[in-house]
């Protein structure tokens, strides 16, 4: 779904300030307050706005060492091995792939040597072949989405219109 410049921004003020209420965005953004509502609607059913919980940071509730983990599995188990997967808390995410590994693991631990407890109950699963795991060092850049929500907007408002002279 393409988002225009009013999504974007509607999206970046919610981002920004998680409980702002709508009839404070629509007096910010200087529209009608069914229309943000509207969109919002829109933009959750859609699928583009997936939630508005809180953002959890693992290393404030004892959990600092992040790691990520390539799993090769046995062919025609991957619906047991993700269903092993959800039974382990540490694990954050889980993306099935392509390459070397089929599937990755965003795994969270209490310290290096409780990595270890993690990895072992992850591999500890008949459909696991095998895994290769890479510590996490420094997260310069943690997860975003907002220069992606505005590019997205700004390519919308960009459609139709002549490009501009490069001279």
């Amino acid at each position: 779904m393409a988002i225009d410049q009013l999504d974007g921004r509607i999206i970046v003020l919610l981002a920004r300030e998680p409980r702002i209420g709508v009839l404070e965005m629509s007096r910010r953004l200087g529209v009608a307050r069914g229309t943000v509502q509207a969109r919002l609607d829109r933009l959750q059913s859609n699928g583009v706005i997936r939630g508005f919980g809180p953002q959890v940071d693992p290393a404030a509730l004892g959990y600092p060492v992040t790691a990520f983990a390539t799993l090769q599995i046995r062919q025609g188990q991957g619906a047991d091995v993700r269903a092993h997967l959800a039974t382990v808390p540490e694990m954050l995410e889980l993306l099935t792939t392509t390459g070397s590994g089929d599937m990755l693991c965003r795994l969270v631990a209490r310290s290096n040597a409780d990595l270890q407890r993690v990895i072992d109950r992850v591999v500890g699963f008949d459909g696991i072949v095998r895994a290769s795991t890479a510590i996490v060092m420094e997260n310069p850049v943690p997860l975003r989405i907002i220069p992606l929500v505005e590019q997205a907007a700004m390519e919308h408002g960009q459609q139709g219109k002549e490009p501009a002279d490069p001279r």
